[in-house]
């Protein structure tokens, strides 16, 4: 059975407000860690491992290398080097080789008796993650210079979910927006957080600065939905549109406060178990043309969420487990949907059951898992209910969904633009900023297009690059317009395949080509199966750099990430005692993830820093600096590896490097500006024992197809890539955690070449 989840694409967002997602690959059981199973991998990094590093028993390509020098190129001949069956079997055992100890971690973090014990041994698990060197943390999103007609603070930047791509009450000008005042929006935002009263103000403050509001809004686009079923899709590239076109039960106000939307108020027992929710009377359901279909009942909710679990779209992970009998009907245990948690209790009273009292909870109902589904429309379009069952027409385009938000699509041009027009049954109708919305389509090759288009209004605001930063000093627009554009909860890794199968795109077999050999792969494999070699590449990357080709010196620093999960995601509520190496370690409440995070490392002689306690003005931080970059650790650790690949036959030097395939968008001088300084950084401080051979993708699809679109490991094309990370669905950092699960469980062990 499938399971998807939220991936979302660097590309996408590199230069834009916003970008896409994807998802992955099926679920099956996940597979028991023991002791037993764990190797060298497992042992403190500062000490060198015995073998060849991780390499699991049994897997064919450790009794292939040295054979012979198969010159075949690898994108002919790997194939016939595995099968299905044994890359199921290479996959566990190297998850459990590699993550062990972060799987362990994190089983017991899952076990805590409270909410801080809970976070502080996440924080455990993630630094053990870290320490495998499967992935680098690269950036955020944000952090970088900015122009904008959108008033900062009217719309949500909570860091999970998909209300932050809700635009119906955003405030825009038909001017640029000066900086001095977006600085005043933001203090004045920050002076009334949580008070309701900051929409209202900011609307005036404009006005009164002799901005003219407009209600509308046009924003740069550069995927098009694949389908237009939100119930069926965890992909950004859908849901940054659909959001659009429903509502949700609670839904995010710029103050970051959850308000009441199809629901008008909810109540939890004592338990903490039953949430039930009365929902708002008279909304109405209408299609693509605003004619009224139905009204919005709970029973919509229900099939929402029968659907959702039919769909396994990349949804279902968020409940399973969380919602009484969502696992079982998820795993096909029970065909019997009265048996999952959710209940038309009437027809204005929902409820959800779960499976046990989970804080989290609330943080969840506004992310698009929660959508309603009509299910006299849904029905009426030949769709079904039950796994594996036929939506019918629904979803097929904008014509077959029916809308119960703020907009109508009146138009959809493939990779041209998608117009939203007001709704006008809309249940909020009076209190809607915008009447029509534009998503015009970007497709990144013309690094002044943006800029221009900003000028001109097609675009209404964006993240600027380095080009578009000239431009703007060259016109005396830098100083009066630009500002630095907030951070936020997307993290964006270069992923290090450990198990790569693939050679050339799984979508064409023409695109992004190795140039490698089959003898050249197998001794790749066997390198990125060694931790002192992936901890190597992962601390030789120059980040600093490598991001400063998109946004210039002067902001490098600024979205720069050195953990999974931001180290301020979460704090403790109460003083936590946990084990720290065998010894007893009390963190006091107050203490962010990122503090708790770095205490497992610095114990654990990892030479990385993932938390500053002096950045954000003494309360701390992940992001801002470079806590990675070491040349000197990453000398030694690629003579550590060297060495111990060494003894199965597999001789590194200057003159015969383990070569490494990084795919980049040589369309976009910027994209190559950066594989050339990731090239060059990684060379140089492993004195060239490892060679990064770049990988031409003309298109910016096929750079996408070549480690974005992939639903499984096998399909990666890449034995490092950089286009791809991972944002919030709620408020929880198991919500990051997730996608490192084994046996297809979790989205991201993809982009590691496992599941």
């Amino acid at each position: 059975m499938k399971k998807y989840k939220k991936i979302i694409a660097f590309l996408a967002t590199a230069t834009l407000v916003a970008g896409s997602l994807a998802g992955c690959g099926n679920k099956t059981t996940v597979p028991t860690v023991s002791d037993d199973t764990q190797s060298s991998s497992d042992a403190s990094v500062a000490e060198s491992s015995e073998s060849a590093g991780e390499t699991a028993t049994g897997v064919a390509i450790s009794t292939l290398v040295g054979v012979e020098e198969d010159t075949t190129p690898a994108a002919e001949g790997y194939s016939a080097l595995w099968d299905a069956e044994s890359y199921q079997a290479e996959s566990s055992e190297l998850y459990n080789m590699i993550l062990g100890d972060f799987y362990s971690a994190y089983q017991k973090a899952l076990e805590a008796e409270n909410v801080s014990e809970r976070y502080a041994l996440m924080a455990v698990a993630e630094a053990k993650m870290l320490e495998s060197g499967i992935f680098v943390p690269l950036t955020t999103r944000g952090g970088v210079y900015a122009i904008t007609r959108q008033a900062p603070g009217s719309r949500t930047t909570t860091l999970w979910g998909n209300d932050e791509d809700r635009y119906h009450n955003a405030l825009v000008t038909e001017e640029l927006i000066a900086a001095e005042d977006v600085a005043e929006l933001r203090a004045k935002l920050a002076e009334l957080r949580g008070t309701g009263e900051y929409h209202e103000w900011a609307k005036q403050y404009l006005i009164d600065k002799g901005y003219t509001l407009k209600d509308s809004y046009n924003y740069p686009n550069t995927s098009d939905p694949v389908t237009w079923d939100v119930l069926a899709t965890s992909s950004r590239s859908d849901t940054s549109v659909l959001v659009n076109l429903y509502d949700g039960l609670y839904e995010y106000d710029g103050e970051n406060q959850q308000q009441p939307a199809l629901a008008e108020s909810y109540t939890v027992s004592d338990d903490g178990k039953v949430y039930t929710f009365k929902l708002r009377q008279g909304v109405k359901w209408v299609d693509s043309q605003g004619r009224e279909v139905d009204e919005v009942k709970a029973d919509d909710f229900v099939a929402g969420m029968q659907h959702m679990m039919d769909a396994m779209g990349g949804l279902e992970y968020l409940v399973d487990g969380v919602i009484e009998g969502a696992t079982e009907y998820i795993n096909g245990e029970t065909t019997d949907f009265s048996t999952v948690g959710v209940k038309a209790v009437d027809d204005y009273t929902l409820e959800y059951t779960l499976t046990d009292d989970i804080p989290y909870f609330p943080t969840m109902i506004s992310y698009s898992v929660f959508a309603p589904l009509s299910r006299s429309y849904y029905e009426g379009q030949g769709g079904q209910f039950g796994q594996g069952a036929s939506a019918g027409q629904y979803g097929t385009d904008k014509d077959h969904i029916a809308y119960c938000g703020p907009f109508l699509i009146t138009s959809f041009t493939e990779k041209n633009s998608i117009v939203f027009k007001a709704n006008p049954s809309y249940w909020n109708a009076e209190n809607q900023e915008l009447k029509t919305l534009t998503f015009n389509y970007e497709d990144l090759t013309d690094a002044t297009k943006i800029y221009t288009d900003i000028l001109a209004g097609t675009v209404d605001g964006a993240n600027l690059d380095t080009a578009q930063v000239e431009m703007a000093k060259k016109d005396g627009n830098f100083d009066k317009y630009c500002y630095i554009s907030s951070t936020e909860g997307t993290t964006f890794c270069g992923w290090l395949n450990v198990n790569r199968k693939a050679f050339a795109n799984f979508n064409d077999a023409s695109k992004a080509v190795s140039e490698k050999t089959v003898y050249d792969a197998q001794r790749t494999a066997l390198a990125m199966q060694n931790r002192d070699f992936r901890l190597a590449l992962c601390t030789a990357i120059d980040r600093a750099s490598h991001n400063a080709q998109r946004f210039g010196e002067d902001v490098k620093y600024n979205n720069m990430r050195n953990s999974y999960t931001p180290g301020n995601f979460v704090f403790l509520d109460e003083d936590v005692t946990i084990d720290i190496n065998g010894t007893p370690t009390t963190f006091a409440a107050g203490t962010y993830f990122g503090e708790i995070e770095q205490a497992q490392i610095t114990a654990d002689g990892f030479p990385v820093t993932v938390w500053d306690p002096t950045k954000e003005e003494g309360a701390g931080s992940s992001d801002g600096f470079d806590g990675w970059y070491n040349p000197e650790f990453a000398k030694e650790e690629i003579t550590k590896a060297a060495e111990a690949l060494k003894e199965v036959g597999v001789e590194v030097t200057a003159e015969n490097p383990v070569q490494i395939d990084l795919p980049y968008f040589s369309g976009s001088e910027v994209y190559t500006n950066r594989a050339n300084v990731l090239k060059q950084s990684v060379e140089s401080a492993t004195d060239g024992l490892i060679q990064i051979n770049l990988v031409q993708c003309e298109a910016s699809d096929d750079w996408s197809y070549a480690s974005y679109y992939p639903q499984a490991g096998s399909d990666f094309n890449a034995d490092i890539s950089d286009n791809s990370g991972w944002g919030p669905d709620y408020g929880d950092p198991s919500t990051y955690l997730n996608t490192i699960l084994p046996d297809y469980a979790g989205c991201m062990t993809k982009c590691i070449g496992l599941f």
